[in-house]
């Protein structure tokens, strides 16, 4: 890990739920975890790669990958970024952690690219990179990540069945990510006590202007509200959990002109007292 990336620290490389990016708007969902000398990609919406070499992590040490699930803006750029760091001299092994599908979902990428990464390997004298990853497809409970401690709880994000929230255990400092959830009484134990909880937020004012903008009208909207956690409801189960920082991500809606984050902590701060944080592109917090 160079410089720049060895501090333990969250940073917030996409910000946004959902799939859609617009001008001057954030990216779909990814973040980095720098925890006990491991670095965590958790999530690889459109963007990561670039966020990522702004956040000062050399491609060339990509650690670990962990996908809570296969919609399009949280795995949409997992193959770019490996095929990016290969041709930026990335040679060491990686292994990428998620749902059921992941392994199929990585083949498909190199089976796309194939001409690209055969004729490199063969002009440039690159290793071949499908050489270098591991793919472990998870279920609920711990995961084995030598040298740290992880953990996976499914969460209800319907109609997608295979969806994990992720705790690490660090030795000092717990984080855990909620993944995309409607509200899940079971992940306030999966919480319990973690010193940084990333959770997602929507805020239902929002989705109307949302859904009035794409134009998918009340289905669009019956979707959101069933598979996603309203901005209040977050907050409550934040305090049942005891989470001392609470940090609200993948935000529906998080390119409204109208809508910041002065909206999202109206709504947190009456159920919650701890310390919040409405994330944005960029965003670096130190562990």
């Amino acid at each position: 890990m160079n410089d720049a990336s060895a501090a333990d620290r969250l940073v917030i490389l996409g910000s946004k739920g959902g799939p859609a990016i617009r001008r001057g708007g954030p990216n779909p969902t990814a973040s980095l975890l720098q925890i006990d000398g491991r670095a965590c990609v958790v999530d690889c919406g459109l963007g990561v790669t670039r966020g990522l070499v702004e956040a000062g992590l050399d491609l060339k040490h990509l650690d670990l990958i962990f996908i809570t699930h296969l919609h399009s803006d949280h795995v949409l750029e997992l193959g770019p970024l490996l095929h990016t760091a290969w041709t930026s001299g990335w040679s060491t092994p990686v292994a990428i952690f998620g749902p059921p599908g992941l392994d199929a979902l990585w083949h498909g990428f190199l089976a796309s690219l194939a001409y690209d990464i055969d004729l490199r390997i063969a002009d440039e004298g690159r290793p071949d990179m499908r050489d270098l990853v591991t793919i472990h497809e998870i279920a609920e409970g711990p995961l084995e990540v030598p040298g740290l401690d992880v953990a996976a709880l499914r969460v209800h994000h319907p109609p997608v069945t295979d969806c994990f929230a992720l705790r690490f255990d660090g030795v000092s400092k717990h984080v855990v990510f909620s993944a995309d959830t409607a509200p899940f009484p079971p992940l306030e134990d999966f919480a319990r006590d973690a010193d940084i909880l990333i959770h997602e937020a929507m805020l239902e004012h929002g989705v109307d202007r949302l859904v009035a903008k794409t134009g998918n009208g009340a289905r669009l909207k019956a979707h959101i509200m069933a598979s996603h956690s309203e901005a209040a409801d977050v907050a409550r189960l934040a305090t049942r959990a005891g989470a001392r920082h609470l940090v609200l991500h993948h935000l529906v809606p998080a390119d409204d002109p109208e809508i910041g984050p002065d909206d999202f902590a109206a709504a947190v701060t009456p159920h919650y007292e701890g310390r919040l944080t409405v994330t944005y592109d960029g965003l670096s917090i130190p562990l």
